[in-house]
């Protein structure tokens, strides 16, 4: 999994699709952290991404750097603890203007069951499960 955390935290950007009925949808994102040996995500629950997680939790996450691009898929599982969402406020300090780790709209989510496939035009794809 560390591979996995590296390519995301150099890659900065990476795109999370989710969906909604029918209808794939896919924003940028930027936070990623490692809390308690889990790949985590943060979002707000105001947002329609937050929505859609909680109808369905299946998620795939996209990012490319120096020819090389990362996908990651499996269920996301939201994590309800404060100090889960303090620990991913703490990595990015510059989101404490937006959150707080109680403030009712700050939420984290976990990979659960995770499949991250790192794939270029150069090489054989390789598949790390977490």
């Amino acid at each position: 999994m560390q591979r996995v955390v590296d390519f995301l935290e150099k890659a900065k950007t990476y795109y999370l699709a989710t969906v909604e009925g029918d209808q794939p949808r896919v924003r940028p994102f930027g936070t990623v952290n490692v809390f308690e040996g889990k790949l985590y995500i943060q979002t707000g629950k105001v947002k329609d991404v937050s929505r859609q997680l909680h109808a369905n939790p299946k998620a795939e996450i996209c990012a490319f750097m120096n020819g090389e691009w990362l996908r990651v898929s499996g269920t996301l599982i939201e994590d309800d603890r404060s100090s889960a969402r303090q620990a991913m406020l703490d990595k990015y300090p510059e989101l404490h203007g937006m959150y707080k780790a109680d403030d009712g709209n700050t939420e984290v989510f976990y990979f659960e069951d995770a499949t991250a496939v790192f794939s270029s035009f150069t090489s054989a794809p390789v598949t790390v499960k977490f």
